[in-house]
């Protein structure tokens, strides 16, 4: 594991305590849709990458139903035991959560030899090392014929919240400069219209690509501002403060959104899906090879 996945994983783990706070408004809605938008059914399995605390992989094993099998891979192992603990609430048997780098991931012997029926990744695949070959890595692992289907932020959403926590917290984090935003960090920018989306998800050997907007706009509470440092990627802007500075950063960005006067957080998302073009015979040859 490199050194930003290993600082990804310790940031989601911090995260862990109010990451599921966000599931109900942020996280579940884009989950369920892409669950959805991949057109699930009983019997099918799934590899649901970068699953987080089970937004898309628990809709998921509702969808595929006993006969099918979810696996929920993520580098975050306090955000994999709280989807372990909702899937035991929700007695689904059918989706297991591992903690492992997905990118070098392999099917297991009991998935086909001619890969998963589908692939699910929710708010993830930007922050994978080399998200290009990643993610057509992790297209090969499904078969000819299957689903992918990828959901990221659209172009704006949360960048005028984001420049609050970010102009805030840089008063007391002065590393927080030279990180810069997540379209800075990550190849995010690269993907968030429809267009680029498109043509992204095609060129890792995919057709029939549907884009679809999911709009969600939700009132800038405080309680929703603050959640959103602490439960996402955005708590690595509190790293290295102390109680007192981290209190200072929360009543700060309290103020600036007042000051700014903003009413509303934009969480407008794009959720593709597209059908698998390889060829069966090099989908078996991948696998085989992969389990040899």
């Amino acid at each position: 594991m490199g050194d930003d996945t290993a600082d990804t994983a310790r940031t989601f783990d911090d995260a862990s305590d109010t990451f599921d706070l966000l599931t109900e408004t942020v996280w579940g809605p884009a989950g369920r849709t892409l669950a959805f938008q991949l057109g699930l059914g009983p019997g099918d399995t799934v590899l649901d990458a970068c699953c987080g605390a089970g937004a898309s992989a628990l809709p998921a094993a509702a969808a595929v139903g006993p006969s099918g099998r979810v696996h929920g891979v993520d580098i975050s192992s306090d955000l994999l035991e709280k989807a372990r603990l909702i899937a035991e609430a929700q007695a689904l048997q059918n989706v297991d959560f591992v903690c492992a780098d997905v990118t070098t991931w392999e099917a297991p012997s009991d998935i086909p030899a001619e890969g998963y029926d589908a692939l699910a990744i929710s708010y993830g695949v930007f922050f994978l090392p080399d998200m290009h070959r990643a993610f057509a890595r992790l297209v090969g692992l499904v078969r000819h014929g299957g689903r992918v289907g990828v959901t990221v932020w659209r172009e704006g959403a949360m960048a005028e919240y984001a420049q609050v926590v970010f102009d805030v917290a840089s008063r007391f984090n002065l590393d927080l400069a030279e990180r810069g935003s997540l379209r800075a960090r990550t190849p995010l920018g690269e993907i968030d219209t429809p267009r680029t989306f498109e043509a992204w998800m095609a060129d890792a050997g995919t057709h029939s690509v549907d884009v679809r907007v999911l709009s969600n706009l939700l009132p800038a509470t405080d309680e929703l501002c603050w959640n959103l440092v602490t439960g996402t990627g955005y708590r690595a802007a509190l790293n290295g403060l102390d109680d007192e500075e981290i209190a200072a950063v929360r009543r700060g960005i309290a103020d600036e959104v007042t000051t700014r006067g903003i009413h509303t957080i934009d969480f407008t998302t794009l959720v593709g899906t597209a059908t698998v073009r390889r060829p069966p015979t090099a989908a078996s040859a991948h696998l085989t090879q992969s389990r040899a």
